[in-house]
């Protein structure tokens, strides 16, 4: 098992065909978090290809499951690869999520899906991958550069993604088909984002005209007070010609 002592929330990361695991890498040794993986991989499908997010109450497991369907038939084998990275709660899901795309896209460039056949690779067959794996974990998690690239792919990536699911690890591990879904569709993430930036413009814009009258009744203010200081001074009824004088 490949493990670095380099500070990243991204803790554990690896590529699994079904419950075989290809490659990964432990960035803390000391969290435990590989440890789920047993776990968690048995009972992981691949029907359907898949976004989901376990609470582990720790952790957070972030995985993408791959189904045949995506794949040419030249290709079914890739069908039954998971994506999966252990982070720390802090990091959210779209972190995460962008690093687990930009995975996929790497390990798809070093194995091709029409030329490997994963269902026959032992397990550990991918390792020359893990030193990708660890760069990568190292630069979109412990960096502000890569956690920003891995923003700007998740993004990119939020509107093909049909659902994120955010499951209890215990319902993970009893489940049988039935799940209890407690964050669904990423499709109201975007709309959130979108419906986020149009409050934060009319935002803007109410607190702007706030200024502004705040500003002309503040200018009115001052001219009625030098109106009450000249009229007091030299009688209202007179203090035009005062100010003559």
């Amino acid at each position: 098992m490949a493990s670095s002592s380099s500070s990243t929330p991204l803790l554990y990361a690896c590529i699994a065909h079904n419950t075989t695991v290809l490659s990964e890498h432990t960035a803390s040794a000391s969290s435990n978090a590989s440890s789920l993986v047993s776990l968690v991989l048995p009972r992981l499908t691949h029907t359907t290809s898949a976004h989901k997010t376990i609470d582990q109450s720790k952790f957070f497991i972030h995985v993408v499951t791959k189904s045949p369907s995506d794949f040419p038939s030249t290709a079914r084998s890739a069908g039954g690869l998971t994506f999966l990275v252990i982070a720390e709660r802090d990091l959210g899901q779209r972190i995460p999520f962008g690093f687990l795309t930009n995975l996929e896209k790497k390990f798809f460039d070093q194995f091709d899906a029409g030329e490997t056949n994963f269902a026959d690779l032992p397990p550990y067959g991918c390792a020359s991958f893990n030193v990708t794996l660890k760069k990568l974990m190292v630069e979109q998690g412990a960096t502000q550069a890569g956690q920003a690239d891995a923003l700007r792919t998740a993004q990119r990536e939020i509107e093909g993604v049909r659902e994120i699911m955010t499951e209890n690890i215990e319902r993970v591990l009893e489940r049988g088909e039935h799940m209890s879904v407690l964050v669904d569709k990423t499709g109201r993430l975007g709309d959130n984002a979108r419906d986020f930036r149009v409050r934060s413009r009319t935002l803007k814009r109410r607190m702007w005209w706030k200024n502004v009258k705040l500003m002309v009744l503040l200018c009115l203010v001052v001219v009625f007070l030098i109106y009450l200081f000249v009229g007091f001074g030299c009688g209202l009824p007179a203090w035009g010609r005062c100010l003559r004088h």
